[in-house]
Formats: structure tokens, sequence, C-alpha cells
């Protein structure tokens, strides 16, 4: 063949590539279309965003069809996730049925912070009447934001909480009182206290900074009267959330563990890079994906108001936490300085066999990382 030819030929299959890409896109769009109308569907007749049955369903058999013609399935699993990721952020600029139409107001309380400002977007694309109090405004004669309020929501930082929860006026009996923080134990009691109302715990495990809320998590713990408020679980449920029933003793005791010291290991490791002249460009060159990922999570961590980790981090419970970890990492070390690699391998095996339980299920989860990470 002379390169004439070659030429001739690369152009024509290019060509031909192109056309595919082309038709592709038109097959894309056309589906957001129809996205489009599903998702008004959804809103009219009451049905949730995300249904993991038919994500399943969809996914195991367009994989099938792609390995009988030769494709590799987790091509088409991965490129199916991306497209429904998009379709979930199309429904979701729809408006959701409003369950509880008799409601009169909802009142956030913190609401112009992230979590507080995702609640309003949420709450008004399903038809509620939302106002805001934020710090600034309790120098007023707050009793007119609470009028007509029967539902009051509390979005402020864990050192702010106590302070809000003692301002608070007397509230309507059906009023419904919930806090969105990370701990849960004590603020249901002291809004219990507080309140002799329906009262309600909420902790969103994600970023508010999320473009979607499809199959992110919700846990929620009860405190009084949950009947109250089931319309209110529901209608997260519209939005695509997942939600998770916790007791809220339960919920704090896991959770001190999941945040004090994840946030207090990606702190120190973090500042040790920082003070030891490492330049991240040149780092990022021998790297695994596995500790991009790290990486990835410090970034998103300190690119966040610091108050809220260091509210978590000082936390009574929490440093002592902190404290047993760091006795135990003096132990390893103290293994290490000793050369004592006997030690070390018994240390490692016992690791081993406490995890050998969670093996499998923790490798089939990461191979959802990658994916999920930027979700």
């Amino acid at each position: 063949m002379t390169e004439k030819n070659m030429v001739t030929k690369l152009v024509t299959l290019r060509n031909k590539i192109d056309k595919l890409d082309k038709n592709l896109i038109n097959i894309l769009s056309q589906r957001l279309k129809l996205v489009k109308k599903i998702g008004k569907l959804k809103s009219y007749y009451d049905l949730p965003i995300y249904v993991p049955e038919r994500e399943k369903l969809i996914i195991n058999l367009r994989t099938k069809e792609a390995q009988k013609l030769g494709v590799s399935p987790n091509l088409i699993r991965d490129i199916l996730h991306r497209i429904m990721y998009e379709s979930y952020i199309n429904e979701n600029k729809n408006n959701f049925k409003t369950l509880n139409p008799n409601l009169k107001k909802i009142l956030i309380i913190g609401g112009k912070g992230g979590m507080g400002q995702l609640f309003k977007k949420m709450l008004i694309l399903s038809g509620y009447q939302v106002n805001i109090l934020e710090k600034e405004d309790w120098n007023q004669n707050i009793n007119n934001f609470f009028l007509d309020t029967e539902m009051v929501i509390i979005s402020v930082p864990i050192s702010s909480l106590d302070d809000v929860i003692k301002k608070l006026p007397i509230l309507s009996k059906k009023c419904i009182l919930v806090d969105v923080t990370s701990i849960k134990n004590k603020p249901i009691k002291k809004m219990l206290k507080k309140h002799n109302g329906p009262v309600l715990g909420l902790h969103p495990m994600f970023n508010p900074n999320n473009n979607v809320l499809t199959k992110k998590l919700i846990i929620y713990c009860n405190g009084r009267y949950p009947e109250s408020y089931n319309w209110f679980l529901k209608q997260i449920k519209i939005w695509g959330v997942k939600l998770k029933c916790v007791d809220r003793i339960k919920h704090d005791k896991y959770m001190s563990f999941i945040q004090s010291l994840r946030y207090f290991s990606i702190l120190i490791h973090s500042f040790n890079l920082s003070t030891e002249n490492i330049k991240l460009k040149e780092l990022l060159k021998f790297t695994s994906p596995a500790y991009n990922i790290d990486l990835i999570m410090a970034g998103r961590f300190f690119s966040q108001n610091p108050n809220l980790y260091t509210d978590i981090l000082m936390s009574s419970n929490n440093v002592k936490l902190i404290k047993n970890y760091l006795k135990k990492s003096n132990y390893i070390l103290s293994l290490i300085e000793q050369n004592n690699k006997i030690e070390l391998i018994k240390l490692f095996y016992k690791i081993k066999n406490w995890f050998k339980y969670y093996i499998k299920s923790l490798n089939l989860k990461s191979d959802n990382i990658l994916r999920n990470i930027n979700n």
C-alpha cells in the first residue's frame, strides 16, 4: 500500500468515526429529551427520581449486550453511569410534587450557608414557602420570622447550635423542629427539652455543593412524633435521596470514628507534606490512583470552612478518641524503632484477620470509587 492510499483510507475511516460521533450526540440529545418528559411524569405522580432497581436492570442488560458484541462491559457501565448522572441533573431541574400543600411556612435558620441554601432550593422546587433567619436577624423582632411557621430547620455550625436552640421562641405544638448537624444525640436532646412538638434530626452525608442529590444519603434520627414528619421524609426521597434511620447514640459513636479520626489524619498528613518542602506536581508523578484520591479528598477538606472541622475535632469525646489513636500510633512507632519485625508482622496478621470478613465487599465498593468521586 502506497502512502497516498494509506492516507486516503485513514481519512475515510476517520470520517466514518466522526459521523458515528455525531450520531451518538444526537442519540444522547434525544435521550435527555425523553428524560425531561419522564421527570415531569415523576413529579406529577409523586415518584422518586432515583429507582435503584430500574438503574441496576438497565446496566445489567446493556453490559450483557455489550459483551455479546465484543465491547468492554466496564466501558458501557462507565458510560451509562455518566449518562444517568446527567439525566438526574436534568430531572432535578423540574419541580417536585408538594406532599404537604397545607404547610404554611418553613423557616431555615442559617439559610445562607451551603446546606441551608440546598434545603431552601429543594423545598422551593417542592412548592413550599421558605424564609431564612441569619445571625444578624436575631437583633430584630424575631417573632415575625416565626409567625405561621410550621417547620424550623436549624442549619448552623455545631459551635452555634446550643445558642440557637436557647434563643428559639415558644413554637407551635404542631411545628416540626429539625437540625442538620453531623452530631445527633446532643442536639436532639436539647431540641426535645426546648420544644414540645415534633423533633427530627438529619445528617446529610454529602457536600452541599453537589449538583444532584440522587443516590446521596441522609441519615435521620427520630426525636418525637415521627408520624408528624413522615411526609417530609417522603418528600426528601422524591428528590432521589436515600434515607437511613439510625439510633442517635449509635450514630454519634460511629461518626466519631469516621469523622474525627479521618479529619485528624488528613490534617496531620497534609500538615506534614506542607512543611517538608514537597511540590505536589512532582509528587503526583509518582502516585497511584488510590493516593490521588487521598489527595483529592484532602483538597476538598481544605476547601471547606474550617469552623466545622475544628468544632468536630475539639469535641471532648473526639479528643479522647484522638488520644487513643496517638497511643496506638506511638506503639507502632516503638516497634519500628526497636526493629521488632516479628511483632509488626503479628500485628499485620491480627488486623488482616479482623478485615477478612469485609475485604470482598470493600473490593467491590472500590470499583465504584473513581466513578463516584466527582459525583
